[in-house]
């Protein structure tokens, strides 16, 4: 019998209640939410149950979110894999603006050592419990995260292009 995310939902909800919440379908992968404080035990328990058996970690990301509330302006979202009935999920978890940091799974999955590295060099998000979190993509001099959405897309200042070449005023003339 197919794992259905009916299924998904119900053991979750049982065992984890108000710290799941937020269960959808986006393009075609079943997605929800998990509280910060218990998102290491929700992926353990989606790895180890037979029955739900998602033993792949595909990824692992940030987000930032500048102009959500301070307690969601950062998310770590994680996407997991069933390859025996081909299901696949993705879990969100939001974190404070402030303080932006989480309980590494670096012990449920190898492959999340690289990919909490990834996210902390470029978001800044803070993986408690990895064995070597540093920089890995930037110079560890440097002292910004780089995708965070603290900086301006373009210099104001610039003076070698003309707005109006690029369709960037209602006045194209």
């Amino acid at each position: 019998m197919a794992l259905e995310t009916t299924t998904i939902q119900e053991k979750l909800t049982s065992k984890f209640g108000d710290k799941v919440l937020n269960f959808h379908m986006s393009r075609d992968i079943f997605s929800f939410e998990a509280t910060p404080d218990a998102i290491h035990e929700v992926i353990r328990t989606l790895k180890v149950e037979e029955d739900l058996n998602f033993h792949f970690l595909t990824d692992l990301c940030g987000v930032h979110y500048p102009e959500n509330e301070v307690s969601h302006q950062f998310a770590v979202v994680y996407h997991m894999h069933n390859w025996v009935e081909n299901v696949r999920l993705r879990i969100t978890t939001y974190l404070s603006g402030e303080n932006p940091e989480l309980n590494t799974i670096t012990d449920l999955f190898l492959t999340a050592n690289w990919m909490e590295r990834e996210t902390f060099d470029f978001y800044g998000i803070n993986f408690i419990g990895h064995p070597q979190l540093k920089r890995i993509l930037n110079m560890p001099e440097m002292v910004s995260h780089p995708l965070r959405k603290e900086f301006p897309m373009e210099d104001g200042g610039r003076t070698d292009k003309d707005d109006r070449f690029f369709g960037r005023t209602p006045n194209n003339g």
